[in-house]
């Protein structure tokens, strides 16, 4: 393997995490939580700006680490579960309970694939197909955590 194919897959499987022997996905999602804290000192604007810039290097570095894998969609890429929590959580004020919340989402539609997921990951091709339905995961995650805060704050008033 070149290096370039070596450097793609170390950091589509998110530095190694995607090695681990049971639940990468999970500790992907994880390893996604101290950047979703940066970001959120952005404000609202900012950290969208932070999630949707983080995607296309994420759908090309998915792509090139699948072809130098050999195997499509491989659980050893995580890149996707980083991207997937990025959107969960950008525009959230940052908490501990907001974080676990939307750990607790993304991770429940990344699993479930709601519609549209399931089929973009069956339909599209290389990174587009194993990013973007961790990103539609994401949106869900982010309308939920969304429509709670909305709860929340109509309770306290």
């Amino acid at each position: 393997m070149r290096f370039s194919e070596r450097l793609a897959v170390f950091l589509a499987s998110g530095l190694g995490v995607g090695r681990l022997p049971f639940a990468p996905g999970t500790f992907g999602s994880l390893l996604a939580v101290p950047a979703c804290y940066g970001i959120s000192f952005l404000g609202e604007a900012g950290s969208l700006a932070a999630a949707a810039g983080f995607v296309l290097p994420a759908v090309w570095i998915a792509g090139c680490a699948e072809s130098a894998l050999g195997c499509k969609d491989s659980p050893r890429i995580v890149i996707d579960e980083v991207a997937g929590m990025l959107v969960t959580l950008a525009g959230m004020p940052f908490s501990f309970g907001g974080m676990a919340a939307g750990f607790l989402l993304f991770r429940a539609f990344d699993v479930l694939k709601p519609w549209p997921a399931r089929l973009i990951e069956r339909r599209l091709p290389g990174g587009w197909g194993i990013v973007l339905d961790d990103l539609t995961a994401g949106v869900y995650g982010n309308l939920a955590l969304q429509f709670g805060r909305l709860l929340l704050e109509k309770a306290g008033s």
